[in-house]
């Protein structure tokens, strides 16, 4: 059975649109947008979730333990689970944070270095050989109760797909900009209604068919 695995962050999870910042919500598996791409792609299909809110591509996050760099966290999933067929990476919203400081070429170099992770000889043989599809999130808003963590960040999110198109290229994975596909909620300004995670998940399964 072909095994698809899905790396990122609280969009990947399944988080919704937050009205406050203590609360823990999470769409059931019916909603979120990769069990949605796993009912598109055909019960032959096998799935694996690792999706972490706040997780970032390259940052050890002050405000969350310290924690939530993805590269490491990549490394663990590879060496976890497997052999994999098809990876999916979409991170990038959390690295566009104020208390980052990151320019959009800055972001991007946190995921050239999943990238170069992910294709590189170790994991590659690790699992056999596995497709990669670069996912850019859709640009962010400067709103509701997340909107002090986002100052700025709209204008940094929007420059952000076609330097992953490029990158994408350079490295021979696929690539979708999700911006095409989606928006972010009102609400919050980062999280994906319910509809969105549908849309989406059609979205990367068919991309994700393309490659096997």
């Amino acid at each position: 059975m072909p095994v698809l695995m899905t790396f990122g962050d609280s969009n990947t999870h399944g988080s919704p649109p937050m009205t406050d910042r203590v609360s823990y919500h999470r769409f059931g598996p019916d909603v979120r947008w990769p069990r949605r791409a796993l009912a598109a792609l055909g019960p032959e299909w096998e799935l694996v979730e690792e999706g972490l809110p706040g997780r970032t591509a390259q940052f050890d996050d002050p405000c969350m333990d310290g924690l939530m760099n993805g590269h490491p966290a990549l490394r663990q999933a590879l060496q976890s689970h497997g052999p994999l067929d098809v990876l999916t990476i979409m991170l990038g919203t959390n690295d566009v944070k104020t208390r980052f400081g990151a320019s959009p070429e800055t972001v991007m170099g946190g995921i050239a270095g999943l990238l170069d992770l992910a294709l590189g000889v170790e994991m590659q043989a690790r699992h056999g050989g596995f497709r990669v599809l670069l996912i850019c999130p859709p640009p962010v808003l400067e709103t509701g109760v997340l909107a002090p963590d986002f100052w700025g960040a709209r204008t940094k999110s929007l420059a952000l797909p076609p330097l992953y198109r490029a990158l994408a290229t350079s490295r021979g994975a696929a690539f979708l900009d999700a911006g095409e596909v989606i928006s972010v909620s009102p609400v919050d300004g980062v999280h994906f209604e319910a509809e969105a995670h549908a849309a989406l998940g059609e979205a990367v399964a068919e991309r994700v068919a393309a490659l096997v």
